[in-house]
């Protein structure tokens, strides 16, 4: 099973719109479910935080290396399709 990192912090309007996106996109993707997502909160896990290079969250990894990052322009649409992107690239790797 491929396993995704995603790097949030709980009160973050950004990644709570990162988790509803990733709920729709599962629905509309069944092939999404089949991902492993690791939700890392990044102030309760800051050793695994400090080991990745994002600046701000949510920021999804695969493998180690970065495929989204978020930053305060993204809207929700943004967001989800910058995560259907990551899972494709995950799923066709």
């Amino acid at each position: 099973m491929k396993e995704i990192e995603i790097f949030y912090l709980a009160s973050c309007p950004y990644c709570i719109n990162a988790r509803k996106a990733v709920a729709e996109l599962c629905e509309e993707n069944p092939a999404y479910a089949s991902l492993k997502l690791n939700w890392i909160e990044e102030s309760e896990q800051p050793e695994i935080a400090e080991s990745r290079d994002y600046y701000s969250v949510p920021s999804v990894f695969f493998e180690g290396r970065k495929l989204y990052e978020a930053h305060f322009t993204h809207s929700y649409g943004v967001i989800k399709e910058s995560i259907r992107k990551a899972f494709d690239e995950v799923l066709s790797a």
